[in-house]
């Protein structure tokens, strides 16, 4: 039995995406291994079908979290056998590539975002000099690489020389529901970091117009503090609610809940330009309608479901105005809502899988 070990810097809980990727390799007759790190406060892991381990870490966050995470991860690699390491965007490709070459493994390259085009990695040019230093080493000398989108696919390979196959981050197929459209109070829901650069500012300062209207924001970050004080400064606590960490079985659950879905990025770098977000999907396997920047991979998307609906910038009062205008137009709220559960048949973990067994099936071991 091939042995694959997959790495990332999470504490594994909340991370959908590998949860369903090493489910179906367990299920294909893989023996996985998911590896990620241990916070001060990480929950309990789940017990799953697929082996978890996490390594603790003295630093949290930052330059030299990363630095003691992949000197660890490297020595962890270096003595655990395995045939294949699958190395989860560029924060752990360099012990994954390192010790398969020392080891005459094999090293495969998923690349869930345009790391060196990340927000937190734009703004600190020497940071991101590194890391692009480090992809130009490694990319190139790879055989195996993966990417959630098209967009992201044909930039990596332009810019590496080497094939990318799209596996996009689509969630399982649940039941098709119809959302409570007589309810007073309308939940918007953001799920997903409270990081830099998703546009929570913006969303929290439209809720200034948007009487009868609740958001729900299902996640933490960076900006969890600062966001909560904007929040009770703007006086909106009764209608903001922040709900902390939520498992992916809570969170399908708390999902179907919500009347629109939100996804606003700001284009402060190209990773979240060209992104094609797990959320897009979990929003329509729900049934509910949901807001997105007009970028490439959710414009491809509208253009071929029309289930979203686009916003072309990034200002309160016009994402308030898009948000009342989904909520005083029924019509095109059911329209949208139907062309979802259309949608979901296609776009669900079912269909998307065959093209993941398909990858590692044609691997060379």
């Amino acid at each position: 039995m091939k042995k694959i070990i997959c790495t990332v810097t999470n504490d594994l809980v909340y991370d959908q995406r590998m949860i369903r990727i090493c489910n179906s390799l367990t299920k294909a007759g893989y023996q996985v291994r998911l590896v990620g790190r241990k916070k001060h406060n990480s929950p309990t892991l789940p017990s799953l079908a697929f082996d978890q381990r996490r390594l603790s870490c003295f630093f949290q966050k930052g330059k030299w979290f990363y630095l003691e995470y992949n000197l660890r991860l490297f020595f962890y690699l270096l003595v655990t056998p395995y045939d294949l390491i699958c190395a989860i965007d560029l924060d752990t490709l360099g012990p994954g590539y390192f010790t398969s070459k020392l080891k005459g493994k094999i090293c495969v390259y998923d690349a869930h975002e345009y790391f060196t085009e990340t927000p937190e990695v734009v703004r600190r040019p020497w940071i991101q000099r590194i890391w692009a230093a480090l992809a130009r080493l490694i990319i190139p000398r790879l055989k195996y690489a993966y990417t959630v989108g098209d967009q992201l696919a044909q930039l990596f390979e332009k810019q590496y020389g080497i094939p990318f196959t799209v596996i996009r981050n689509v969630p399982h197929a649940s039941p098709q529901h119809a959302v409570n459209s007589s309810k007073e109070i309308k939940v918007l829901l953001y799920q997903g970091a409270l990081n830099e650069g998703r546009g929570l500012e913006v969303t929290i300062q439209a809720m200034q117009y948007l009487p009868n209207v609740e958001l729900w924001l299902a996640g933490e970050g960076d900006l969890s503090e600062a966001l909560r004080q904007m929040t009770e400064d703007l006086k909106l606590t009764d209608r903001v609610k922040f709900l902390g960490y939520i498992r992916p079985e809570e969170l399908k659950s708390l999902t179907k809940q919500a009347y629109i879905g939100l996804n606003l990025l700001e284009n402060n770098g190209l990773s979240y330009y060209y992104s094609l977000a797990n959320k897009a999907f979990d929003y329509i396997q729900a049934g509910i309608p949901s807001l997105h920047m007009d970028f490439p991979e959710y414009r491809n998307l509208q253009d071929q479901y029309e289930v979203f609906l686009l916003a072309d910038r990034l200002e309160a009062t016009y994402i308030a105005q898009l948000i009342q205008h989904l909520l005083q137009h029924p019509d095109l709220y059911q329209k949208l809502q139907h062309n979802c559960h259309q949608a979901a048949k296609t776009l669900n973990w079912a269909q998307e899988e065959q093209r993941l067994l398909r990858f590692y099936k044609n691997i060379v071991w």
